[in-house]
């Protein structure tokens, strides 16, 4: 067994419940679910065509906010964006749109456009979509190719905290999410893409990519999940 996001062979047994195997790789500090406990694509989409996501819904507009505000304050208006995962219901790309940019959306099930994945933006949004993925390296290293120099990928994930509060958590109940991140994952990857990262609520991660490709940011060698969850790169 292989780590999905750094491809580290040091993982080991986190948690098990009487359904799933959660396994931590010494590295990255991603946890993760083994294949053999993945749903089937079909399984994965009838649970996806169970939420009721709905541009009128203000509490759903409120919680996408969170990302969304802090994102205006760093892209200027009229910018290009990619909302990838959007889901049976698109709503951020809606708001990002009445904010003057300009989004396409993208989703393997509801909006599945693979020429959208090989043209730049200026920014790509992610919310409540890297849990879901089966292979984060391909996938987070697929979106930042197509992100311009200078340009922000945004993210919206859960973060894994410890391993108690893990036992306990709701995250883990969702049969489709199978990649936990936390807060020391995101420093690895900020160092694998040579990214900047910044944390701008206790769930709303951006990376902010260099306008030269030799600035590499300065970040501890092996980052663990009990890492303050106030450290900005």
């Amino acid at each position: 067994m292989h780590c999905p996001l750094c491809g580290h062979h040091e993982v080991s047994l986190f948690f098990a419940d009487r359904v799933r195997e959660y396994y931590c790789c010494s590295r990255c500090q991603l946890v993760h679910v083994p294949l053999r406990f993945h749903l089937d694509p079909s399984a994965e989409k009838a649970r996806y065509d169970t939420h009721r996501n709905d541009p009128a819904d203000e509490g759903y507009r409120c919680f996408l906010s969170r990302l969304a505000r802090p994102l205006q304050a760093v892209v200027p208006s009229g910018c290009q964006g990619l909302d990838f995962g959007s889901g049976p219901g698109p709503t951020l790309s809606v708001m990002l749109e009445e904010m003057g940019y300009q989004v396409a959306i993208y989703d393997k099930y509801y909006a599945c456009r693979p020429e959208l994945l090989t043209r730049t933006y200026d920014f790509i949004t992610a919310t409540e979509v890297v849990e879901h993925l089966s292979d984060p390296a391909g996938e987070l290293d697929r979106l930042w190719a197509c992100l311009r120099p200078g340009g922000v990928l945004a993210i919206m994930t859960k973060l894994v905290l410890d391993q108690q509060a893990f036992a306990n958590w709701h995250y883990i109940r969702d049969l489709t999410h199978i990649s936990f991140f936390s807060h020391p994952t995101f420093i690895w990857l900020a160092t694998h893409l040579s990214a900047r990262l910044n944390r701008v609520d206790k769930d709303v991660i951006m990376l902010h990519k260099p306008l030269c490709s030799d600035v590499t940011p300065d970040v501890p060698d092996n980052p663990t999940i009990n890492q303050p969850e106030t450290h900005h790169l």
